[in-house]
C-alpha cells in the first residue's frame, strides 16, 4: 500500500507538533527494507496522529455484498528510544466507527499497541485513539504478560471477526522476530491475551457499547511530551469476506 492509500484522521496533532513520514534513519525489524514509517513529537502538546486506509471496501471495511465486515491488520511496532520512557505509544486500530466524511481520533475502535509504560507491554483496548494506551486506561481488554524495553520491534496481528449473530471476536497474535523475518511471519498466540468476544448482548464489555463491525483500519501514535518516537513497518490489511 502506498502513501495515497492512507488518509489522516481528523482532530489529530499537526506536523508542527508531531513529525510523521517515511524515513531511512532507523534500524528496521528483521527482514525489513531500507525505509519505515515514523513519528517524532516536536512539542509537549498532547494528542494523537492517526492514518486510516481509504481504499474501496477498506475505508470503511465492507464485504462483497457491501455490508460492514471484519478484517485483519498486521504490522511491526516499536516504541523508539526517546527523551523519556513514558508519555507515548504507537498502535494499530481496526473497526474505527467513522464520522462523516471520515474518521477522527475521537471515534471508538479496537486498538492494539505498545503500552505507555516502562517497561511496556502489548495492550488491547476498546475506545477512541485519543484515549491512549495507558495500562490503566478505560476499555483495556487484554494485557500481555511479556514486557519490552524501548527500541524493541514487536510484530503483531489483530483479527476482528464479525459473526452473523452480532458478536465480534478479537484475536491477537505475535511473530517472533528473532526466529522469523517480518516478511515471513509465523503467528503465535500472545500469553495473557486470549481471544476476546465482544458479545452482542453487551456482557463482556460493561460500558454500554455494542460490538463494532466495519469501520476504518490503520495505525497511529499517541504522545504527551517532546521527543517521543514511534516506528512501524510491514503494514498489511485484509478484510473479512
Amino acid at each position: 500500500m502506498g502513501e495515497s492509500n492512507w488518509t489522516y484522521l481528523t482532530s489529530g496533532l499537526d506536523a508542527a507538533n508531531t513529525s510523521r513520514g517515511v524515513t531511512a534513519g532507523v534500524t528496521p525489524p528483521s527482514g525489513g527494507g531500507t525505509f519505515l514509517f515514523g513519528f517524532n513529537s516536536r512539542t509537549t502538546s498532547a494528542g494523537v496522529v492517526g492514518l486510516a486506509a481509504n481504499q474501496t471496501n477498506y475505508g470503511p471495511l465492507k464485504n462483497g455484498a457491501g455490508n460492514p465486515t471484519g478484517g485483519s491488520i498486521r504490522m511491526a511496532l516499536q516504541r523508539g528510544a526517546s527523551a523519556g520512557p513514558t508519555n507515548f505509544a504507537p498502535f494499530m486500530f481496526i473497526g474505527l466507527q467513522n464520522a462523516v466524511p471520515f474518521g477522527t481520533v475521537n471515534d471508538p475502535a479496537y486498538l492494539l499497541g505498545l503500552s505507555d509504560a516502562d517497561p511496556h507491554e502489548i495492550i488491547l483496548r476498546k475506545g477512541a485513539p485519543a484515549g491512549g494506551l495507558l495500562p490503566t486506561a478505560a476499555g483495556v481488554l487484554r494485557r500481555s504478560t511479556a514486557q519490552f524495553i524501548p527500541g524493541t520491534w514487536v510484530h503483531l496481528r489483530l483479527d476482528m471477526i464479525v459473526n452473523p449473530n452480532g458478536d465480534t471476536v478479537l484475536k491477537i497474535f505475535r511473530n517472533n522476530l528473532s526466529a522469523h523475518a517480518v516478511t515471513a511471519p509465523t503467528w503465535e498466540a500472545v500469553p495473557g491475551m486470549a481471544d476476546f468476544i465482544d458479545d452482542a448482548l453487551g456482557i463482556n464489555v460493561n460500558d454500554g457499547t455494542s460490538p463494532y463491525a466495519g469501520g476504518f483500519a490503520g495505525f497511529g501514535f499517541e504522545t504527551h511530551d517532546v521527543s517521543r518516537r514511534g516506528f512501524l513497518d510491514q503494514v498489511e490489511l485484509f478484510r473479512q469476506v
